[in-house]
């Protein structure tokens, strides 16, 4: 039963999955028999106008310019052999983008391209008509039994050892099926190998172009995130905190005008009100810091301004920005100068700051000192690694000059795309 069930497997393993492959060679066949068709036409054409002798570099030149000026439609031409038949996607070296003839021409990817459209590829197609052949003459030879009835009789009657004779083709035919179908997908195999090089991008141009991608993605993402925190944000101050608003402010009524409840009852509206109160007050600060509602509707300048006002110390806050960047460059502005006055405060012991917002052209440039006893560090456990990471989370850069004894100067650029 096993020995059944391998026989079987050995004489089915030329045809199992083998039509892709197969129409794959037919393709790249069918593709340099056209070029070779329009190349003899245009030979005909311009090689007696050109030279009435004849000579070859003649003839050579224009084979050559014909293949050079339909060496982009060629390209696409192949890759589209590629991905419908091998489902093997090819990605252009140019990123969605057609460049101009001449501009091809002096590429890296036009010489990659047409060294396989005037070599490369004739070659492998060459090698995949001999394939081609092995596949015809295989099935041939092993279904010699089938048609060898089409022999006229007297021939069969002269030659009685015909059975014999067909046998041995029948095994050699089996035995170049199995060497049809290998070659097929070793020639397959070296085609895409050999294409994936030469007619799409270098390994240095998908690492940039993947780096690209990563840098859109991770954009994206922080945007999403910062959309994300001002839905809260608003959902919060529209729902939860005015909610507790309208509770205070029952609350407060009711011990104003109920005054003939029990001392007891009055101390428990009393403690509800005051926790109601804390409880606004708590969410306030979680409100403004997911996304302070003044940031979206006013800018920099009036949520800078709040922190300011906010502050223990005195801080001046200066912002010039002619126009304004995009939320989440604003976002990301907005809490470096939170955070970074949160840490002058806690550790600087200084008496006073001052904030600098100002936009150059595509650069946003947040300045943030401090009259501090200085000595900060970024690993230093004062906040300023967390600061790093949110600016360059937008690809910003952050420094810190805080020698000991102060002052400390903390300059951030975050870049702005108008």
């Amino acid at each position: 039963m096993h020995t059944t069930a391998r026989l079987r497997r050995l004489l089915l393993f030329p045809f199992q999955g083998a039509g892709r492959p197969v129409s794959f060679l037919v393709t790249g066949v069918l593709v340099q028999l056209g070029v070779l068709f329009v190349v003899s036409l245009l030979w005909l054409l311009f090689v007696p106008v050109l030279d009435p002798a004849g000579q070859l570099p003649v003839a050579v030149f224009v084979a050559f310019t014909a293949i050079v000026l339909a060496g982009p439609l060629l390209t696409e031409v192949q890759r589209g052999r590629f991905r419908t038949r091998l489902d093997v996607a090819i990605p252009s070296p140019y990123a969605g983008q057609r460049p101009r003839l001449p501009e091809w021409l002096r590429s890296r990817a036009g010489h990659q391209q047409l060294r396989y459209h005037l070599l490369d590829g004739p070659l492998l197609a060459l090698a995949g008509s001999f394939t081609l052949l092995a596949w015809v003459v295989a099935v041939t030879a092993t279904s010699i039994y089938l048609w060898i009835w089409l022999v006229p009789l007297d021939w069969r009657v002269d030659h009685p050892g015909y059975y014999t004779w067909a046998a041995y083709v029948t095994a050699a035919g089996l035995a170049l099926l199995h060497i049809a179908r290998l070659s097929t997908d070793a020639l397959s195999r070296l085609d895409t190998r050999t294409a994936t090089v030469l007619l799409g991008p270098s390994r240095e141009e998908q690492l940039a172009r993947r780096v690209e991608d990563l840098t859109e993605s991770r954009t994206g993402l922080v945007d999403a995130v910062d959309a994300e925190r001002r839905r809260i944000e608003r959902d919060l101050h529209d729902g939860a905190q005015q909610r507790l608003v309208s509770l205070a402010v029952n609350l407060g009524l009711a011990k104003a005008t109920l005054q003939d409840l029990p001392e007891d009852a009055r101390q428990v509206i009393d403690e509800a009100h005051r926790e109601a109160k804390d409880a606004i007050e708590e969410l306030s600060g979680l409100v403004r810091g997911l996304h302070p509602a003044v940031l979206e509707d006013r800018g920099l300048d009036a949520a800078l301004s709040g922190i300011a006002a906010r502050a223990p110390i005195p801080v001046r806050v200066k912002v010039d920005v002619p126009s304004r960047p995009s939320p989440t460059i604003e976002a990301v502005a907005y809490f470096v100068v939170s955070e970074a006055l949160t840490n002058v405060v806690k550790h600087a012991e200084a008496s006073g700051a001052e904030v600098s917002v100002e936009r150059f052209g595509k650069t946003l440039l947040v300045v943030i000192s401090d009259d501090g006893v200085g000595g900060a560090e970024p690993t230093g456990g004062t906040g300023l690694a967390g600061l790093a990471k949110r600016v360059a989370s937008v690809d910003g850069t952050l420094s810190v000059d805080s020698p000991v004894g102060g002052p400390t100067i903390i300059t951030v650029e975050l870049p702005c795309v108008p």
